[in-house]
């Protein structure tokens, strides 16, 4: 007869990608919750992409570098301030990296051993032609990925 085993039996690390779209923050509320039922730590990441980062900054007249540390810093202080005012409180590090958002989470995902990753679904039309972060991540295929609406 086999005895159950007392442990952790899920993810002990657990990525999500942000971006400031209202998609990628229902996926680090559902990551947040996660982690907090699971005695997790969440590694939040946003992905600087030179290419895209300026839209997140309004009238950013700055470097495309620049951009994407301001928005960075921006959404940094937008997790903190929800994280101070969530119920529950989850260890979590806030990641800022430059790169296209498939190929940083793949990596950060890699580098700190992640049980899962999550990201929110993408509302761009032309990711059905070239494919989504979400998709690049599943085809990865090294990690439980869950795409939240």
């Amino acid at each position: 007869m086999s005895t159950f085993e007392l442990g952790t039996d899920g993810p002990r690390v657990i990525v999500v990608g942000v971006d400031g779209s209202p998609t990628s923050y229902h996926a680090a509320a559902y990551a947040y919750g996660l982690a907090r039922r699971q005695g997790s730590h969440l590694i939040i990441v946003f992905a600087a992409d030179p290419g895209t980062a300026a839209a997140f900054v309004p009238g950013a007249a700055a470097s495309a570098w620049e951009a994407g540390e301001q928005a960075a810093e921006a959404l940094r202080e937008e997790v903190e301030e929800a994280i101070r005012q969530a119920p529950a409180r989850v260890p979590y590090t806030f990641r800022a990296e430059n790169g296209d958002a498939a190929s940083v989470l793949t990596r950060v995902a890699d580098e700190v051993r992640a049980d899962a990753v999550v990201v929110g679904a993408s509302a761009k039309a032309g990711h059905r032609l070239v494919g989504s972060v979400a998709v690049r991540l599943v085809r990865a295929g090294r990690w439980p990925v869950t795409v939240v609406p």
